[in-house]
């Protein structure tokens, strides 16, 4: 079985910034390090989609993952601390997130 959950962040209103980004995350460009520990955590599928200046992410997990346990390999991480370092140069947090909040999680309203 998996779960779906959707997230939203912003990235700064700064064409050139974007397009950094988006080469970033194309296809192969994802630094192998921040892949394996995406899916070391049970994470099965990932897609980040953009609309003006806000990304949208849908994150597919297996029954069993644990966001904690993700948040604090990602803390003990170097590398990924250093990529999370780097996207903040990108990234702008959402005015309602909370403290230390980058992706804010989405509350579905509506399924057909």
């Amino acid at each position: 079985m998996s779960n779906r959950r959707f997230f939203a962040c912003d990235l700064k209103d700064d064409p050139a910034l974007i397009e950094k980004y988006k080469t970033y995350h194309a296809a192969g460009n994802a630094w192998p390090e921040i892949t394996e520990s995406i899916t070391s955590a049970g994470i099965t599928d990932m897609e980040i989609f953009l609309a003006g200046n806000r990304l949208f992410m849908i994150m597919t997990t297996t029954d069993d993952y644990d966001p904690a346990a993700k948040a604090a390999a990602d803390a003990a991480s170097p590398k990924v601390q250093e990529w999370e370092r780097l996207m903040d140069t990108f990234q702008q947090r959402l005015p309602f997130a909370r403290d230390g909040e980058k992706w804010v999680e989405m509350e579905r309203i509506f399924k057909l």
